[in-house]
């Protein structure tokens, strides 16, 4: 069995309108850039060139997928949030939420990167590749059902465990969301379920303000269903690794899914401009390898990787190759050009361990 990689070359089209240039960005006019848009393409078309050079790519099983459905997106997003959206993309583009600018076709691009993550999950759970990397831009866990915020316009994972609930695929899902910002979209979309288990590491304090707290443990039938991890400023590797140990792998094995998507943001590796984490590319490649021995104790090996943030050019790549060589088992490694350099020494001991500190204490709070 191979591992399943999903994207599209269109999806690294999406950008934020005219906020940058007059030039009439959509359509058949490549953005610049990121099109004014601070989430750049090219952390994830560096990704692609990269295992091309490394030779990563040739052992996946490459596919796209079609847009997801007006009837997929409906089961997440209310039509008139949907309507706005699409009437704003056909008038040029604009901006629904916040920090979620876009232009011109933006809502196809997005029902796209939508399509992506739904075709991931189906393709596990029918069992035609063992697991899956979905190479979704624009990003999703920020988006409510009718807000949009954090550069996500559709709730990516979410519409993706819809559609396989809906063709009867999948009954009881987690979770784990360890980009470095807050998950609150995937949140609040089954914070009152028990059948989505959401778990969240993130920063302390970064984005979303308000979002993120270590008692916000769901609520009616969810309560207990949403664990949330806010971590200080300044994990690294072994404060990552012990969160994992800790909190993530015992909380999803006495769920027992029947599947585990990870929300696959690289924001908190050590050279982000939007955070002040210090993970590696080594710490990717050991999280994901916790997570697929999970999976493969918990259920059959379905483990869906769905890429979020990242706002490393230049380390991104490197991050997420550690990921997905990891999640395919491949021998092929594309050796880090940062991890041997100072950061590969910090934090030191004294802040190792006033972490591992909080994350007991914080895993005693949450009774694991």
């Amino acid at each position: 069995m191979t591992t399943g990689f999903f994207w599209d070359e269109r999806s690294m089209w999406h950008a934020g309108g005219n906020y940058a240039f007059t030039l009439p960005i959509g359509g058949l006019v490549q953005p610049m850039a990121a099109g004014g848009l601070p989430e750049s393409p090219e952390t994830k078309r560096r990704l692609v060139n990269l295992m091309n050079v490394t030779g990563l790519m040739r052992e996946m099983d490459v596919r796209t997928a079609p847009e997801a459905t007006t009837e997929d997106l409906l089961r997440v997003h209310p039509k008139n949030y949907l309507d706005t959206f699409k009437q704003m993309s056909d008038n040029g583009g604009g901006e629904l939420g916040l920090r979620v600018p876009f232009a011109r076709g933006g809502y196809e691009l997005a029902a796209l990167s939508a399509g992506l993550s739904i075709a991931a999950v189906d393709a596990v759970l029918t069992g035609n590749v063992q697991n899956a990397y979905a190479l979704s831009r624009p990003p999703g866990h920020h988006c409510l059902p009718d807000f949009p915020n954090g550069f996500c316009l559709m709730a990516n994972i979410a519409i993706a465990i819809e559609a396989a609930k809906a063709k009867g695929l999948i009954g009881r899902v987690a979770v784990l969301d360890w980009d470095v910002h807050h998950g609150n979209g995937t949140e609040a979309i089954f914070y009152d379920r028990d059948d989505v288990l959401t778990i969240s590491f993130h920063q302390e304090g970064n984005y979303p303000l308000d979002t993120g707290a270590l008692a916000d443990r769901g609520k009616g039938a969810g309560t207990g269903y949403n664990i949330n991890l806010p971590l200080p400023a300044g994990a690294g590797h072994t404060a990552y690794l012990h969160a994992m140990d800790h909190v993530a792998v015992p909380a999803i094995r006495d769920f027992a899914p029947d599947i585990i998507i990870i929300a696959c943001g690289y924001d908190a590796s050590a050279v982000d401009p939007l955070a002040r984490m210090l993970a590696t590319a080594d710490t990717y490649r050991q999280m994901t390898l916790k997570i697929k021995n999970l999976a493969a104790e918990l259920c059959d090996g379905k483990l869906v990787l769905v890429h979020e943030g990242g706002y490393s050019e230049a380390y991104v790549p490197f991050c997420a190759h550690a990921a997905v060589e990891a999640l395919s088992g491949s021998d092929i490694v594309a050796a880090d050009p940062f991890g041997q350099t100072f950061i590969s020494r910090q934090p030191g001991e004294r802040l190792d361990a006033f972490l591992i500190g909080e994350i007991d204490r914080m895993a005693k709070e949450l009774a694991l």
